[in-house]
């Protein structure tokens, strides 16, 4: 008799625990397309969701977590100063031959270097193609890689300038994705440089088939990936840019992940009995920024705080993210060390905004206020989010004008500082505050093509994330963020909206689907249960 219940009860725990299964196509709806699939190139999300099927980095964080781990490094060696890092290489790795380019390559040091000194090395002969390296820009990187050496075929060591505490977790983004040096090379020979940007060919979970431009991605499983084959046979990456007609094609199950759902959708999605919600606290913030190098009003900042007083960002989250955000007050997010509770809040206050207007002599202002066309998980309708903005500035003697252009449009106009205010948010890339506040704020971040969109500059701020970058004592770190934290609440370069809860609406018989603290959607381990 107990040998049949334990029989029993492992028949049960089997079937509880049942094993991935290989095989089926998985369609991921998403609300815009991918501007390019060059990570060294681009900075929105849409793109890493492709770049990120297709490539890998030295380093990664465990998927779902802020925890590093090996990627197509093994292991890595720091040196005593902090100034040499030795990456032992993965041997056996392949980039994956395409129906545009047959070659199997191996993954050695020769890659490492082309995809990291193209990006500051003035000699190398892509250093030019392509654009500008926007993220090793934002990201400081000039001033911290000394140079990148090849030790032997599976050994490389990157060299600093100085030392960097959040240089490892750097290496972890998608701008220091590995493409094959022998790829770019022939296409640079046959004269055909641009389609680097456009037709990838990575070491990834993935191989992409096929781009419709502002349709769809198709992309196969890779059967030789390092990390283990993928359990979905197929990918696509479908562009649908209605959050409704996402939600409906959810339903009926035409996809099977959706991405940034309309807060006021997720009840109706919950009670379906196919569809499940996988939630996350976001790692990110939502902001209007103020451009004070196009609009010469936003250089006083009393008009700025003006603004900051006039949005009643507190209805805005209540009405649009409907009980899915809360009201930002730094730029950071709460959920990130160092956040600073105690900083200066703007509670709504137009008899305020009126009286700051007043005194900086624009008791009557008129500005263009720009509004995402895509949802983000910092902001599932920015629009909406335009118009109540637009009313609450209407109520203190400031008309707006709305404005919009297709995804990538809008991002190439702003960080070229054509616009006079414009919505926008951030999800952390690396976990680390430096990722926010260095990237987003810092007078090195306002040359164009610029990441810090309100073209702000503070000496004091610039020294305080420039000190918090040079040492690994964490409590030091914190109070050097926090201080500057202070310092961007009472200078207000932004308005700042909302911190987000990122919720992804499922389909019941996806397994596995995780949401990544950065931003990522990553598919190679997830697998069907029918």
């Amino acid at each position: 008799m107990r040998k049949l219940l334990i029989t029993a009860l492992l028949f049960v725990t089997t079937l509880m625990y049942a094993a991935p299964k290989y095989g089926g196509v998985l369609v991921f709806g998403r609300s815009g397309d991918s501007v390019a699939i060059d990570p060294a190139h681009v900075t929105d999300g849409e793109s890493f969701y492709a770049s990120t099927q297709v490539y890998n980095t030295l380093v990664q964080f465990k998927n779902g977590t802020t925890i590093m781990e090996p990627g197509l490094a093994t292991s890595w060696d720091v040196s005593k100063d902090g100034l040499e890092y030795t990456f032992h290489l993965r041997k056996g790795v392949y980039f994956h031959p395409t129906k545009y380019y047959k070659k199997r390559n191996e993954f050695t040091a020769d890659d490492v270097l082309f995809s990291i000194k193209r990006q500051f090395d003035k000699t190398h002969p892509y250093n030019k193609i392509g654009g500008s390296y926007k993220y090793w820009g934002a990201m400081d990187m000039d001033k911290i890689v000394k140079d990148v050496i090849k030790i032997d075929k599976y050994t490389v060591k990157i060299t600093l300038k100085k030392p960097e505490a959040p240089f490892l977790s750097n290496m972890a983004m998608d701008f220091a994705s590995i493409l094959s040096n022998t790829y770019a090379m022939d296409l640079l020979k046959e004269g055909k440089s641009d389609r680097l940007a456009r037709y990838p060919v990575g070491t990834g979970p993935f191989v992409l088939v096929k781009w419709v431009k502002d349709d769809k991605m198709i992309f196969t499983a890779n059967e030789n990936y390092w990390d283990g084959k993928p359990y979905i046979k197929k990918l696509i990456l479908k562009v649908i840019t209605n959050s409704s007609v996402r939600a409906a094609e959810l339903k009926v199950g035409s996809i099977h992940v959706m991405d940034f759902p309309n807060p006021e959708e997720i009840a109706g999605l919950e009670a379906n009995p196919d569809i499940k919600l996988v939630k996350q606290e976001g790692l990110n913030v939502g902001y209007l920024a103020l451009d004070q190098v196009k609009f010469a009003p936003f250089k006083d900042v009393r008009v700025r705080r003006a603004i900051n007083y006039a949005i009643n960002k507190e209805a805005i989250v209540k009405a649009i993210y409907a009980g899915f955000g809360k009201p930002a007050y730094t730029p950071i997010p709460p959920t990130m060390w160092s956040y600073n509770a105690n900083v200066k809040k703007y509670k709504y206050n137009p008899e305020k905004a009126k009286q700051l207007l007043k005194e900086a002599g624009y008791p009557k202002l008129s500005f263009e206020l720009w509004a995402m066309p895509v949802a983000r998980p910092y902001m599932p309708n920015a629009r909406k989010v335009a118009e109540a903005m637009q009313a609450d500035l209407a109520k203190v003697g400031v008309t707006t004008k709305i404005v919009s252009y297709d995804w990538g449009t809008y991002l190439d106009k702003g960080r070229h500082y054509k616009d006079d205010s414009c919505l926008l948010g951030w999800t952390g890339d690396n976990g680390d505050p430096d990722n926010f506040l260095n990237v987003l704020l810092t007078s090195n971040a306002a040359k164009i093509p610029a990441s810090n969109r309100a073209g702000w500059k503070n000496p004091e701020f610039d020294a305080l994330i420039a000190k918090a970058k040079t040492t690994t004592d964490i409590k030091e770190r914190t109070k050097l963020y926090m201080k500057a934290q202070e310092i961007f609440a009472d200078q207000v370069p932004w308005v700042t909206i909302a911190n987000s809860l990122v919720v992804e609406p499922i389909r019941k018989s996806v397994m596995n689907f995780k949401l990544d603290p950065m931003g990522k959607r990553r598919f190679n381990k997830v697998w069907f249960d029918k």
